[in-house]
């Protein structure tokens, strides 16, 4: 029984399409609704998905794709006991270890940093494609830190991926991480040399490399905005308008003086001006990325 592409709006995986055909038509069409909102909403709004994901496991609990997605729902939330308990259901369902890595960062998120490292050493690991055994490093080098091991999370990190030459999915995050371990353990040289190396690597602006880079090297970002309100604003105008004043009649009083020495003295009576502060202008807030992204594990 095939999933109706007009109905969800959006593609289907395959392998979603297979698991939703063993649920009544009418059944796998709601179910596929709610999971294709989960996947459009799950970096731009996460409560959003995560309310949507909710609903698909009310609806069908027993698929697998479902409590997969309710997993990343939970987990992009940071509702980490509810991600690891979706999680395991997902991997006792489908016999998969692919989910070992972000299991591990779901017993980091609950303040367990050593379960995660007990999870980096087991036989599931080796059952791993190289980017799910590239995250399970990411995810051992944040336990290390977490621990206060800054040191070891610098050693875990080593590897032939980072000083591989060619570009995967992965080797912004895995050279950006590095760059962060080193600069925790005050070797700045190093940290900038791979911050840019991160930078070149990331062409989808998955990490803030660049702004990282720009930081060690001193660079400040103006806001126009402010500059221009400061240019127009009274407060900039005020003490040059007060010496050019003073001056002025500085000027005044000697040429009268010159002129005719026999004169009355002059009394200049000097003007005093009340100069109001306007308020500051309201400050701009940035928002804040990310993290976690769909899928990815926390650096």
């Amino acid at each position: 029984m095939p999933i109706p592409d007009e109905v969800t709006g959006q593609e289907i995986d395959p392998s979603v399409r297979q698991e939703l055909m063993s649920l009544p038509k009418t059944l796998a069409d709601d179910v596929a609704r709610n999971l294709v909102m989960v996947a459009q909403l799950l970096d731009e709004d996460p409560e959003a998905a995560y309310e949507y994901s909710r609903i698909a496991l009310r609806l069908a609990s027993r698929v697998a794709a479902v409590r997969e997605a309710a997993g990343f729902a939970s987990y992009a939330t940071a509702r980490y006991g509810e991600a690891l308990a979706e999680f395991r259901a997902t991997k006792r369902m489908t016999g998969s270890v692919d989910l070992w890595p972000v299991m591990a960062d779901c017993e980091r998120g609950m303040g367990r940093p050593e379960r995660a490292l007990a999870m980096a050493g087991a036989p599931e690991v080796q059952k791993l494609d190289k980017a799910g055994q590239v995250e399970m490093r990411l995810v051992a080098a944040g336990a290390r830190q977490d621990m206060g091991q800054p040191e070891a999370a610098v050693v875990t990190l080593q590897g032939p991926e980072l000083a591989a030459h060619g570009m995967n999915p992965w080797t912004a995050r895995l050279r950006y991480a590095y760059a962060d371990a080193l600069l925790a353990v005050d070797r700045k040289a190093e940290a900038r040399e791979w911050f840019a190396k991160a930078a070149e690597a990331d062409q989808s602006g998955s990490t803030d490399a660049s702004d990282r880079l720009a930081e060690l090297d001193g660079v400040e970002f103006v806001d126009a905005l402010g500059e221009e309100h400061a240019e127009h604003g009274p407060a900039k105008s005020a003490a040059p308008a007060d010496a050019q004043d003073a001056e002025d009649a500085e000027d005044a009083d000697t040429d009268e003086d010159d002129d005719d020495d026999d004169e009355d003295d002059v009394v200049i009576a000097e003007a005093e001006v009340d100069i109001t502060d306007e308020a500051d202008p309201a400050s701009f807030l940035d928002s804040p990325f990310k993290e976690p992204g769909t899928g990815s594990t926390r650096a």
